[in-house]
């Protein structure tokens, strides 16, 4: 079963299968804004969604600490895009 779990203390979102580390999504930080830099699934877990969750629980954490978001990475960029309900990030 997939995990997607949020480690603060390295700035990223990271996608378990057990304890296997397949995917994550890296943020830094500038003030209030987090700046999401780079999004990676392992190539034999793409086509699952994964990426686009990594991106949405940044964001549900960006939510609650109540920061904006520059979506630098280009997953992440065509994610915002995607979803007008992140706009609010931006």
């Amino acid at each position: 079963m997939i995990k997607i779990i949020y480690e603060p203390d390295k700035k990223r979102v990271v996608a378990y299968d057990g304890d296997k580390n397949i995917g994550e999504s890296t943020y830094s930080k500038s003030d209030n804004i987090w700046i999401i830099d780079h999004t990676f699934v392992k190539d034999s877990y793409t086509g699952q969604g994964i990426a686009g969750k990594l991106v949405a629980l940044i964001v549900q954490e960006a939510r609650k600490n109540g920061v904006k978001i520059i979506p630098l990475c280009p997953f992440a960029k065509s994610e915002f895009d995607k979803n007008p309900n992140y706009s609010d990030l931006l």
